[in-house]
C-alpha cells in the first residue's frame, strides 16, 4: 500500500498568500531554511495506479500535475484518481472538488451524512458539481465501521469520529455531532500493515488512542506548535484548542501523546504557516526529531 502526500500545511499554505509573519515572510525572502507546502490531502493505492483522494485541497490542479500517478494517461481523458474520501467539510478540505467537475463519470466521494448535509446546504459543493460532472455518495459511518472502495483492491477504510465542530459556515456548527469531523484507519489486507490519518484532532480519545497504538504510520494533526501561537504570532486571538487542534510542545502536547507509541513512523501534517516547525534548522524542530517524530512534506510517499 502506498500513500502519497500531496499536500502538507492546514488551510492558506505555507507562505500563506497575505501573511508576513516570521515564518511565511522568512520562507519568501530566503532568510529561513523553510520548504513551500500546499494545503493537506493525502492519496492512498494498492497498485500505484489507483488512488483515493482523502480530501480534495484548493490546491488539488498543482498537486496531480507534481504526481504523475495522479494523471497515468491510459487514455485521451484519464485520471488516476477513483473516488474522494471527505475528513470533514472544511473548505480547505473539500474545495478541489470544483477543480474535478471535469471527470468524465460521476465523481465517486465518501462522507459521512454531517459532511453530506453540510456540503448540500451551507457550501452547496454537490449541488453545484450536479451541473457538471455529478457526484455519486457513498455513506460512511463515524463508528469504525470498515468499507472499500470500488476499483481499490486490497484496501479497507475504517472511519470513526472525532470531537470537533462543524466549520463555520455551517448551519448545525452551534450543535456538533459525530460525523463532523472523522480519523482515518487506513488497512491494507496484503501486508496487514495500517495507517492513522487524522489532520484535524484536538482531543485525545480511547478510540484515537486504539488507532495509535495499532498503528504503522500516523499522520496526525501538526498545526501549532503552541496553544497560543497566533496570538504570539500577532495573527488571531483563538486559542489551538478552540479551533480543534492539539498543539505539540508541553505537557498533553502532541509530541508528549507521541512518544507512547514508539514502534510507528509518526509524522506530523497539517502545519500552520505560523508553526516554528517550518524552520528546518530551527529549535523546535530539532525538539521534534528529538522525539523521533517528522515533519510531513509535500511529495512524501510511505509504503505499508
Amino acid at each position: 500500500m502506498k500513500i502519497r502526500i500531496l499536500g502538507s500545511a492546514a488551510g492558506g499554505g505555507f507562505p500563506q498568500w497575505n501573511c508576513n509573519c516570521e515564518t511565511c515572510a522568512g520562507q519568501r525572502s530566503g532568510t529561513l531554511l523553510a520548504t513551500a507546502r500546499s494545503q493537506s490531502s493525502i492519496a492512498v493505492s494498492d497498485n500505484g495506479q489507483d488512488w483515493v483522494l482523502i480530501n480534495a485541497s484548493p490546491d488539488i490542479r498543482s498537486q496531480i500535475l507534481a504526481t504523475p500517478d495522479l494523471q497515468p494517461n491510459r487514455a485521451l481523458r484519464d485520471t488516476g484518481i477513483k473516488a474522494v474520501f471527505l475528513m470533514d467539510a472544511q473548505i480547505d478540505h473539500v474545495t478541489g472538488l470544483l477543480m474535478l467537475r471535469e471527470s468524465k463519470v460521476r465523481l465517486p466521494i465518501y462522507c459521512s451524512a454531517r459532511v453530506k448535509a453540510d456540503l448540500t446546504s451551507g457550501f452547496p459543493i454537490f449541488n453545484i458539481l450536479e451541473h457538471y460532472c455529478g457526484v455519486d455518495w457513498h455513506d460512511v459511518k463515524p463508528d469504525g465501521t470498515t468499507f472499500t472502495v470500488d476499483g481499490i483492491d486490497h484496501i479497507e477504510f475504517a472511519p470513526f469520529a472525532l470531537t470537533s465542530k462543524a466549520p463555520p459556515y455551517s448551519p448545525h456548527r452551534a450543535n456538533p455531532a459525530p460525523g463532523d469531523n472523522l480519523g482515518l484507519v487506513i488497512r491494507s489486507t496484503r501486508t496487514g500493515k495500517q495507517a492513522l490519518y487524522a489532520p484535524g484532532l484536538g482531543v485525545i480519545e480511547p478510540p484515537v488512542e486504539q488507532a495509535m497504538r495499532e498503528a504503522d504510520l500516523i499522520l496526525v494533526d501538526g498545526t501549532t506548535w503552541t496553544d497560543d501561537e497566533m496570538s504570539r504570532r500577532g495573527v488571531g486571538s483563538k486559542l489551538a484548542r478552540e479551533m480543534g487542534h492539539l498543539y505539540q510542545s508541553g505537557p498533553g502536547g502532541m509530541l508528549e501523546v507521541l512518544s507512547a507509541y514508539p514502534n510507528a513512523r509518526r509524522v506530523l501534517i497539517h502545519i500552520n504557516n505560523t508553526n516554528p516547525i517550518l524552520v528546518d534548522n530551527g529549535p523546535e524542530r530539532a525538539l521534534v526529531a528529538q522525539h523521533g517524530v517528522e515533519v510531513a512534506q509535500d511529495g512524501m510517499v510511505f509504503e505499508l
